[in-house]
């Protein structure tokens, strides 16, 4: 299979993951009735799976270059712990395909510009009419899915 095949088919799995990780940890959070304990559950599962996932791959050495690393690259963190605290306090309240398509949106431009300008050393490429369009045709079917 193309690296290309393998690349796509791994994101479109992320992609699907993200609506059910946002259901699944809103209704976890709903049950207990604390989002931010829902949250924290999922972190800690997650640590352990990406902690089994370096050791089956050898990528423990590596870990001591994180202290070399520009500090800012650690804001990742935050981002992702904002993402999943959010989604998790909206979701149960918004929908979970709202919130998914509000993030969807906001992921899309994110990339537009940080591929435009080649932000944290990403390949730059620039913004054009054609993919400016299509940004402009998922906001307007994000708003078309809060007319319902």
């Amino acid at each position: 299979m193309p690296p290309v095949t393998i690349y796509a088919t791994t994101m479109l799995a992320a992609g699907i993951g993200i609506p059910v990780l946002a259901a699944l940890n809103a209704a976890l959070g709903q049950r207990l009735g604390a989002p931010v304990a829902a949250s924290t559950i999922l972190f800690c599962v997650a640590l352990l799976v990406t902690l089994a996932t370096l050791v089956i791959t050898g990528g423990i050495p590596a870990l001591a270059k994180a202290v070399d690393a520009p500090k800012h690259l650690f804001l990742a963190g935050c981002l992702v712990a904002f993402y999943v605290l959010s989604i998790t306090f909206v979701a149960p309240h918004f929908g979970v395909g709202n919130a998914v398509f509000f993030v969807l949106l906001g992921q899309l431009i994110s990339a537009a510009a940080i591929d435009h300008f080649g932000l944290f050393g990403a390949q730059i490429s620039p913004l054009s009419l054609t993919r400016a369009g299509g940004i402009g045709l998922m906001a307007a079917g994000v708003w078309l899915t809060q007319q319902a």
